[in-house]
């Protein structure tokens, strides 16, 4: 009987320790945590458009994911690919753009007056069913931070974080976007004319371009995009310096990879994750960031709510 007390006694005090000990990491873990709006908002307003990324700050965020690529009058352009896509787009007669008709819209090959004649919202997104459509159209990264920060000014709210993708690929080069060291000089020039370098990061998928930035401005702070197999050793390999945030696909993230990230002191910070399950494990397993949709969805985890306790 004494033994089986004891035991008793010895379960109940670990696993009040556990629970302690959970909680107080849940709540110092949620507190670091860089939430990112996802192209703005893209589960609630059109893909990187200036409402898309006012709105993600009402909640939240401290970063704005989005992605740029460079016009025909070399201003940087808000946009997920260097040309207008079939499935959100309208032209100015309003006709729908088709897909046979996305090549004679790069963006590369138009100017900005006439890439803001093309409206990328009223038509919705029919892969997010919660996106309200409404009139939009990609804006310069110059129109898209000094809106945002306008914003922010009139409602006394911090000015966010930029996590900007500069979309490339090697077949890419020369007709959808310009040559890497040309296209980091300009997207590096428009950085610091907005004088955001010190509340920003460059993120790539295109090595090449992680490396031409690091080889013009080893001082940028850059996130290493990850969508293959590879191992982290082999990935690192690929890049002339150690990123300062490694951003795998989220369902690539393991124990194992975290571990090794954190053992280089480089963050990982994963995308896109859209479940409040996945954020919550995520979270749990200890990742510096989470990129969403739907910032919406933040308030709804268990980490924000213990922390607001």
């Amino acid at each position: 009987m004494r033994l089986y007390l004891f035991l008793l006694l010895t379960i109940l005090i670990s696993s009040c320790s556990i629970f302690k000990k959970t909680d107080a990491t849940m709540t110092q873990t949620n507190k670091d945590i860089d939430w990112q709006g996802h192209r703005g908002c893209r589960g609630l307003l059109p893909e990187n458009t200036i409402p898309a990324f006012i709105k993600a700050l009402e909640f939240p965020i401290k970063t704005l994911e989005l992605d740029v690529a460079i016009s025909k009058d070399n201003k940087v352009i808000v946009t997920h690919e260097p040309w207008f896509s079939s499935s959100i787009s309208t032209l100015s007669n309003g006709d729908f753009l088709t897909k046979e008709q996305e090549e004679d819209y790069l963006i590369y090959q138009m100017t900005y007056e006439e890439i803001k004649k093309i409206d990328v919202g009223l038509r919705g997104n029919p892969k997010f069913e919660q996106q309200k459509a409404i009139p939009a159209h990609k804006p310069s990264l110059e129109d898209m931070v000094k809106a945002v920060e306008q914003y922010c000014t009139q409602t006394n709210i911090p000015f966010p974080f930029y996590d900007i993708e500069i979309k490339s690929d090697e077949k890419w080069y020369g007709t959808k976007t310009p040559q890497p060291e040309e296209y980091v000089k300009i997207v590096l020039s428009e950085i610091d004319k907005l004088g955001i370098t010190n509340r920003m990061n460059l993120q790539s998928f295109d090595v090449h371009i992680l490396n031409e930035v690091h080889r013009q401005n080893p001082k940028i702070k850059q996130a290493y995009l990850i969508q293959n197999l590879r191992s982290l050793e082999d990935n690192l390999e690929l890049i002339d310096f150690k990123p300062a945030i490694y951003s795998p696909y989220y369902k690539l993230v393991t124990k194992k990879m975290l571990q090794k990230v954190h053992a280089k002191n480089i963050k990982l910070i994963p995308w896109t994750v859209n479940n409040i399950v996945d954020m919550d494990k995520l979270i749990n397993l200890g990742v510096d960031g989470i990129i969403t949709d739907y910032p919406n969805k933040i308030e709804e985890t268990s980490y924000y709510k213990s922390d607001q306790k």
